[in-house]
């Protein structure tokens, strides 16, 4: 084993093929790591407080979804995060000696808050501002060595490093500082070309069946100056093209075909169906097995006990240098 990861994602939807790629990394880490793959449904009420979501559906969904792209319980805990309730006890620790300073320049911050108040959502409340926090206690309590994160995340694991260096300076050394692994994970386009997204009505689920991926894949937008299969073809502004990228071996084929007129789009556009029900089709058959019932509770259940076992003797050592 290398070390210890800790990652995990928010149960606000169905996940869709754009979060794959990162289920597929968590999926070969793994095989060399201790890890720790976490429902953060505190982490959801940060932004969804006022949303009411239906925690229990949204988490054994997103718990199916793990398990059918091959996270295996046997190699990984896969718990729901507020089962574990050392995350609430080590992020109340942690604020108690975090300058507010350090949250405030989080870039992410005041972007959502600008955003989302656009919405008519009102973000200016501690639990927004301490979501940093939180995630640097999720890191922290399982003393994570590694974290598996987006471009656009790698300051939340510089400032779960500084909080690390502070504890440790404060009150004895406890915590390793994690390092982040930036994966490839491709941004993928919605099919209308936008950011693909449930509120969008543009997303290919994980668990479309034949017919909606063939769906989803005739609505695509395609080269706006195609208007005859034999019309020569500029694949960068196709959003078909940009799917052929991640899942068509032969890519190479499909651009030179479609630059020059080879292929029309609805041919192309069958193409791509076909490679995505390739890719789905395994994650379809191993659903079915974790469907039957019990058997994502199982997996919850022994992955939260794992987790807590970890957790305790992180708050242990926590409790002890602390003097509490």
């Amino acid at each position: 084993m290398k070390g210890r990861i800790f990652s995990g994602m928010r149960p606000t939807g169905a996940l869709h093929i754009g979060h794959l790629s990162v289920i597929q990394n968590w999926v070969a880490l793994q095989r060399d790591y201790e890890c720790y793959f976490s429902i953060v449904d505190l982490h959801a009420l940060t932004t969804g407080y006022e949303d009411h979501l239906d925690f229990p559906r949204l988490r054994r969904d997103i718990a199916l979804d793990w398990l059918s792209v091959g996270i295996d319980p046997e190699k990984s805990a896969v718990f729901i995060q507020s089962a574990v309730k050392e995350h609430a006890e080590l992020q109340l620790l942690l604020g108690m000696f975090t300058p507010l300073s350090w949250l405030e320049r989080v870039p992410t911050y005041k972007d959502q808050i600008l955003q989302l108040s656009q919405q008519g959502k009102d973000l200016g409340m501690y639990g927004f501002l301490g979501y940093p926090l939180l995630m640097a206690a999720d890191i922290l309590l399982y003393k994570a060595s590694v974290v598996p994160v987006g471009e656009d995340q790698i300051p939340h694991v510089e400032l779960c490093r500084e909080i690390a260096r502070r504890f440790n300076h404060l009150y004895g050394t406890v915590f390793p500082e994690p390092k982040d692994l930036v994966g490839k994970v491709p941004l993928l386009p919605g099919v209308d070309g936008r950011k693909m997204s449930k509120s969008y009505h543009n997303a290919i689920s994980l668990t479309a069946s034949p017919e909606e991926i063939k769906t989803r894949v005739q609505q695509m937008v395609t080269d706006p100056a195609r208007l005859r299969k034999d019309d020569l073809g500029h694949p960068e502004v196709c959003v078909v093209y940009k799917f052929h990228q991640i899942y068509t071996p032969e890519v190479a084929e499909v651009e030179e075909n479609c630059r020059g007129g080879k292929v029309g789009c609805v041919a192309c556009k069958r193409h791509l169906a076909e490679n995505l029900e390739k890719l789905i089709n395994p994650f379809r058959e191993r659903r079915i097995y974790w469907e039957e019932p019990g058997r994502v509770e199982k997996v919850l259940e022994e992955g939260a006990e794992r987790a807590r076992e970890t957790a305790s003797v992180t708050m242990k050592e926590v409790h002890c240098v602390m003097g509490l």
